[in-house]
């Protein structure tokens, strides 16, 4: 494992002077702690490591004496999963707290590898012209352990499949719509993901949303600066949550804004905020309209909005909620949507993580850690099915997909189906399985 106390300073700035991104309403919270352990228990990461002393401890205990005195070296092993400030029943922001106080920790040197990381919209622009050559080489495995040592990417993490073809580049080159759009436009967020990596996903989104009666708008797009911010790198990510909320106001300010990328969104209507405490208006009024697509959905369900014309389809779906979608507080709207499809049984896994967060699960020194994590999970697809599963985020998908050896998808993908938008057989085998 790598040693945090030589790779990180302990002298970084901390209390009064902590940088203008460390959110003192956040702060202010620790003081509701009441020390039951809740958070401890609820903790998914110190259950498999003792490398983490545990949210409790590195949270709101730690807080009171970051002052220059000590930093708790074990907080870089938080994998900000936001499962402990789920859990507190005293409303202490405990994975705030964490992930500020890791940002400040390593603000002065950076691990280079956090950086390039960090870094997805250039990974999807550079992958996308050298498709099957990058998805060679990610499968390569000597490249891959010549990575490990030199950048401290594990050499089994799991890796995105690249694409030929951009999902703007579908997008724009597509005949034009000539059936009438009755419900109105909305505009669509892809996230850098969906526009490189899993554009299955987003061209299904678009054709959904067009079936059910929408005019659907994208507006160019950056990334919103969501690995940035997990790594820390809390300046580059507001500037690109704020330029992002920028380019997607262009296509309407008065519009829905939808997205597949259950992560991405999240980061809009909660990380920028709520940890980083961006206050740009533009930011919170697209957080404001920000919905995931299958939130989305339902709410046109419950305003009787949404056809169920469905088809049947006889199949039990193993489907996981990943954090990022249990931090926004919208319930469970997938597992509810695609049991709306006649035949369709749902089972939740009621696990609190998959395990790879975002980058956290890539990293060299955490690829076993976040490999434990998520063993139940993995073990749950194989044992509900092991040829299918859902998620609403990527890298999870990815995570599962590679732990499970199933086909896992965004649930935008059944409701396609169902609409008889596709006649692919969803359990196909994927890709990305082993």
């Amino acid at each position: 494992m790598t040693d945090l106390h030589e790779e990180f300073n302990a002298d970084a700035p901390v209390g009064d002077d902590l940088p203008y991104h460390y959110n003192q309403l956040n702060r202010a919270s620790l003081d509701h702690c009441v020390k039951c352990t809740i958070c401890e228990t609820a903790c998914p990461v110190s259950a498999v490591t003792p490398l983490f002393s545990g949210p409790k401890y590195v949270g709101p205990q730690a807080e009171r004496f970051r002052h220059g005195e000590s930093v708790d070296h074990s907080l870089d092993y938080c994998s900000s999963c936001g499962i402990c400030t789920l859990s507190c029943p005293q409303g202490v922001k405990i994975a705030e707290l964490n992930t500020m106080a890791r940002a400040v920790m390593k603000e002065d040197h950076m691990p280079v590898r956090d950086r390039m990381i960090a870094q997805t919209t250039l990974m999807g622009r550079a992958m996308t012209p050298v498709a099957p050559v990058a998805n060679a080489a990610l499968r390569f495995k000597p490249l891959r352990a010549a990575v490990q040592r030199v950048v401290g990417v594990h050499k089994d993490a799991p890796m995105p499949i690249a694409h030929t073809q951009s999902f703007e580049a579908w997008f724009r080159k597509r005949p034009p719509r000539t059936t009438p759009a009755p419900k109105g436009p909305v505009v669509f967020f892809h996230g850098c993901a969906g526009e490189y990596f899993e554009v299955e996903t987003s061209k299904r989104t678009v054709e959904v949303l067009e079936h059910i009666g929408f005019e659907v708008i994208v507006p160019r797009q950056g990334c919103c600066g969501l690995a940035q911010q997990s790594n820390g790198l809390f300046e580059g990510a507001t500037k690109s949550v704020r330029a992002l909320c920028d380019q997607l106001r262009s296509a309407g300010r008065d519009l829905v804004v939808v997205s597949s990328s259950g992560s991405c969104a999240g980061m809009v209507k909660h990380e920028a905020h709520e940890i980083m405490g961006v206050d740009d208006p533009a930011v919170l009024d697209v957080g404001t309209r920000m919905r995931e697509t299958s939130e989305f959905l339902m709410e046109l369900y419950a305003a009787g909005e949404l056809p169920t014309d469905f088809r049947r389809i006889d199949i039990t779906i193993p489907y996981h909620q990943p954090c990022q979608m249990k931090t926004q507080g919208i319930g469970f709207p997938a597992m509810e949507l695609m049991k709306l499809i006649p035949g369709v049984e749902v089972i939740e896994s009621s696990l609190p993580c998959c395990g790879i967060a975002g980058t956290y699960g890539l990293k060299k020194e955490k690829y076993d850690i976040a490999q434990a994590v998520g063993k139940p999970l993995f073990e749950f697809v194989k044992d509900t099915n092991p040829d299918f599963a859902t998620c609403d985020t990527e890298t999870c998908r990815w995570q599962i997909r590679q732990g499970s050896g199933a086909k896992v998808v965004h649930p935008i993908e059944v409701m396609h189906y169902a609409y008889g938008l596709s006649d692919d057989p969803l359990t196909r085998s994927h890709p990305g399985g082993k």
